[in-house]
């Protein structure tokens, strides 16, 4: 298998999914200063010159978290996700989703709109109402971990990598202090060796 790569992109999810699946792997970095994700070579991989991409036995695979889902799946016997029509994989697939699709994009907006952008650019108004979004989304994650090591029963999974990535954002945009009990799951998450190894460069 290889792995497209950059470090700051969401190319660490899948990479950290690799670490703990302990399966060889090629690591192959793009450099985004350089263009290299857009030059003709890569845009055959993926088309938008987006990182991540996995390639393996001659198939690409995009879009981070679908990565994820299809390495954990590849190898059930690392147990990374719930056994399938379980009762734990149908709250496996909601909270892979609601990292992914209801805290990811406000969370984004807010910091691009506060943090990334120019500053003539940023809208404040555009970064209220994604605040307003995603701040109800925080607390309803504070109070499912709330007594809990993992999101999803009692053993680590994929959905507790997507939500990590995703809550590590939370430090940047100065709210961390506020929810206490996510910084804390999340830096038992990132404390992991896997993890370790895969934000390390």
């Amino acid at each position: 298998m290889k792995l497209y790569y950059s470090q700051h992109t969401r190319g660490h999810r899948p990479r950290w999914v690799l670490e703990e699946l302990g399966t060889p792997y090629e690591l192959h970095r793009l450099d985004l200063r350089k263009g290299e994700h857009k030059s003709p070579e890569y845009q055959r991989i993926h088309p938008l010159g987006l990182v991540p991409a996995l390639e393996d036995e001659g198939r690409v695979l995009v879009e981070s978290g679908a990565i994820c889902l299809y390495l954990a799946d590849k190898y059930p016997e690392k147990k990374l996700a719930p056994t399938p029509g379980s009762h734990e994989r149908g709250e496996y697939y909601q909270w892979v989703m609601f990292a992914l699709s209801t805290l990811e994009p406000p969370l984004s907006t807010f910091a691009s709109h506060t943090r990334f952008l120019p500053e003539a650019e940023r809208q404040p108004a555009v970064a209220e109402r994604a605040k307003q979004q995603f701040l109800p989304a925080l607390r309803m994650l504070e109070q499912r971990l709330t007594g809990r090591e993992y999101v999803v029963g009692d053993a680590f999974c994929v959905a507790d990598v997507l939500l990590s990535g995703v809550l590590s954002w939370i430090s940047l945009v100065g709210l961390a202090n506020d929810f206490p009990g996510l910084r804390a799951y999340t830096k038992r998450q990132m404390e992991r060796p896997a993890a370790r190894r895969a934000y390390a460069d």
